[in-house]
C-alpha cells in the first residue's frame, strides 16, 4: 500500500513533532506515529507529563511510506518539504520537535549529527525547535541507564513539557 499519511493529533496545537517517514503501521491506518515507535513515543510523552492528544500535533518529512522502509533521499524530502512546510504554517505551533536525522536536516538544514543539537533549543522562525533521538532508534537501544539515549530522550521531553506549560 502507498497512502499519504499527512498527520494526527489537534491542529491547535502548541507542539508539533516531525518524524521521518510513515512505517508500515502508519502506512496501513494513513497516520503518523501508530506503530510501535509511536507507542513508545507516547509512553514517553505521558511519562513526561505531556498531554499528547490535547497539545500535540504529529507528521512527517516524507508523507507516503519509501520502500523497504528505508531512509528517504534528498530529493524526496525536497518533494515533499513544501508541504511541511504549508503543514508548519497551518498548525503555526510555538514549538516544534524534530525526531531523528531526518526531521533535523530538512528543518533545521544542517549535516551535524543529533548529538551535537540533540537537547538544545534552537530559534528559527520566530518558534522554537528541538531535536531528539527517533523512537525506532530507541527501539533498538533500550537501556533505560542514566546518559543512555532513553533516558536523554526522556530529559529532552521533561524540558519540553516545562516550556509547553509555561506560554
Amino acid at each position: 500500500m502507498k497512502r499519504l499519511v499527512i498527520g494526527r493529533g489537534s491542529v491547535f496545537a502548541d507542539l508539533l513533532i516531525i518524524g521521518e517517514a510513515p512505517g508500515a503501521q502508519e502506512d496501513l491506518e494513513g497516520k503518523p506515529y501508530v506503530g510501535k515507535s509511536g507507542k513508545l513515543l507516547n509512553e514517553l510523552l505521558i511519562h513526561a507529563g505531556i498531554d499528547y492528544k490535547k497539545d500535540v500535533y504529529f507528521c512527517n518529512v516524507i508523507k507516503c511510506r519509501p520502500p523497504n522502509n528505508r531512509k528517504p533521499t534528498a530529493r524526496e524530502i525536497n518533494i515533499h518539504k513544501p508541504w511541511l512546510l504549508q503543514q508548519i504554517k497551518l498548525v503555526d505551533p510555538k514549538f516544534i520537535l524534530l525526531t531523528g536525522s531526518t526531521a533535523m536536516r530538512a528543518i533545521l538544514e544542517v549535516k551535524d549529527p543529533i548529538s551535537n543539537l540533540r537537547g538544545q533549543w534552537i530559534k528559527k522562525d520566530g518558534r522554537e525547535i528541538m531535536v531528539i533521538f527517533h523512537p525506532s532508534y530507541l527501539l533498538r537501544f533500550p537501556s533505560k541507564e542514566i546518559n543512555k539515549p532513553y533516558h536523554l530522550t526522556l530529559k529532552d521531553l521533561e524540558n519540553v513539557r516545562g516550556k509547553l506549560y509555561a506560554v
